[in-house]
């Protein structure tokens, strides 16, 4: 295994990493929506254009929820920010630790709402939703250190507007294999097919999608470090 990692490149690793994570923001996303009262906990435009919706009266939007998840996505961005302000590696210690900060959050939101059964209380609900977006910003910010060109893990928008802006129907910049439009596309359908899978676990049990983020996002966290470590140990050894 460890031959295998050596011969894939960091940036390569990261891109791939990168896409599953943003395969679990739909997820969490679409828990938050569907089952946790209109709350999204990555997509923070959302909870914006709620709250201002939310704000007029008479619509049964909620107002609490998606504030203090803005909020809590806010803390989880400036933590990740603050522990990654001196780190010089994409990848590091800290990178791992913030990562698999963020799977045990979501395995342990899972648990909460598999406890709380098939219809979890105010209290519970906003409290899962508070916490998943800290845990959302804790993984944009550190996603925003590694840097994947057009891939923040929580944001589309921007991806869409580079896809098509691009694309020959735009300025003709971005060709299919070599200026971005691949991955581009993919990030988009993954929050698509994050949205489905989270949608899907929902008729399983509310806590479904966050457990299977929080395994998703383990299992990438475990696979990032070690290719991290392998590669480092790699130029060390060429330095020898």
């Amino acid at each position: 295994m460890n031959s295998l990692l050596k011969t894939i490149p960091a940036d390569r690793m990261h891109l791939w990493l990168m896409l599953v994570l943003t395969f679990t923001t739909g997820i969490n996303d679409a828990v938050g929506y569907l089952g946790l009262d209109k709350v999204f906990t990555g997509n923070m435009t959302g909870n914006v254009v709620i709250l201002g919706m939310a704000l007029v009266g008479g619509t049964d939007l909620p107002i609490l929820g998606p504030a203090l998840a803005l909020v809590g996505f806010m803390v989880g961005a400036a933590l990740g920010g603050r522990v990654l302000k001196a780190d010089k590696r994409a990848w590091s210690g800290r990178t791992t630790a913030l990562f698999s900060l963020v799977a045990v959050v979501m395995l342990a939101l899972a648990g909460l709402l598999f406890v709380a059964g098939d219809e979890p209380s105010t209290t519970v609900m906003i409290t899962t939703t508070t916490l998943a977006a800290v845990a959302m910003g804790t993984q944009a910010a550190a996603a925003r250190h590694i840097a994947v060109k057009d891939v923040t893990t929580v944001v589309v928008t921007s991806t869409i507007t580079g896809l098509a802006a691009d694309s020959p129907l735009g300025s003709g910049k971005a060709s299919f294999r070599g200026g971005g439009t691949a991955r581009r596309a993919i990030t988009v359908l993954l929050i698509l097919l994050g949205a489905f899978a989270g949608a899907g676990m929902l008729l399983w049990h509310t806590g479904g999608g966050l457990l299977l983020a929080g395994i998703l996002i383990g299992l990438a966290t475990g696979v990032g470090a070690w290719h991290a470590r392998v590669h480092r140990a790699t130029i060390q050894g060429r330095i020898i």
